[in-house]
């Protein structure tokens, strides 16, 4: 059974899209391009994809990844054109690896996101980072299926920083003022999302944006702790496929006559 990670974004309006109707588009999809997927044994068999960490509804994104798994060999670079050309325009497939290597959702340990504030001062928001950064604690509440849940923010964000407006790869360009986050955020348990660190900055700093924030994930993988980076989850798959000629032809090379 041949295992494909693939890496694909939400652009535009499809940010808006739930994790269960990228679901329903993507199952279309591989039906459309002829896929010859494995399926889940039982009375309701599904196709094999796993599905890892996805953006919450709302925000773009262009380091979402899945796992689908195959009953026949398939050439990777082949396979997401033809994924790809089976999404609609904004839910693209933009990179697929043959699985070479385990734990793909053990390396989605950080994510870094971009924040983009129409209608909020530079300075105004600098001076907010400052504040944030400075506390010990933020707390923040978000509503949950059991009612108002109060948690600190701050331990999960690795490092929040003001950037230059057009360095912005998020969604929503526009003429009037605006400032530019920056968030590297750990993967915690209770999850720390990008519109918990913009409460934590109206509770620090009163910094309330006049719109909705536009927010983009722009890669997710393993935290380098010493020097605070996301790194490719799909790097080590890169790596073990480019040994592997190098390994064969060594093993035949051993081989006896």
């Amino acid at each position: 059974m041949q295992r494909i990670r693939l890496r694909y974004t939400k652009r535009g309006r499809l940010r808006f899209t739930s994790h269960r109707d990228f679901q329903r588009a993507f199952e279309r999809a591989l039906r459309r391009a002829e896929v010859p997927m494995a399926y889940s044994a039982g009375f309701t068999p599904h196709p094999k994809v796993s599905y890892a960490n996805a953006a919450p509804t709302g925000t773009g994104s262009e380091a979402e990844y899945l796992e689908i798994a195959l009953t026949a060999p398939r050439d990777p670079e082949r396979l997401r054109v033809l994924l790809d050309a089976s999404l609609p325009a904004g839910l693209d497939v933009i990179e697929a690896v043959e699985a070479r290597t385990s734990g793909l959702a053990d390396r989605l340990t950080a994510s870094v996101w971009e924040l983009r504030l129409d209608g909020v001062d530079p300075a105004e928001a600098e001076r907010a980072v400052t504040a944030f950064n400075g506390a010990q604690a933020v707390e923040v509440q978000r509503l949950t299926k059991n009612g108002m849940r109060t948690f600190d923010a701050r331990p999960a964000v690795v490092s929040l920083e003001s950037v230059q407006a057009h360095s912005s790869a998020a969604d929503r360009p526009t003429d009037q003022p605006c400032a530019i986050l920056r968030l590297v955020v750990r993967h915690v348990t209770p999850a720390v999302r990008p519109d918990d660190v913009l409460s934590g900055l109206r509770a620090v700093a009163d910094l309330a944006p006049p719109v909705p924030a536009a927010v983009t994930r722009l890669a997710q993988g393993l935290l380098d702790e010493e020097t605070g980076t996301v790194t490719d989850p799909l790097a080590p798959d890169r790596e073990a496929a480019a040994a592997l000629p190098t390994a064969d032809s060594a093993a035949a090379a051993t081989a006896p006559a």
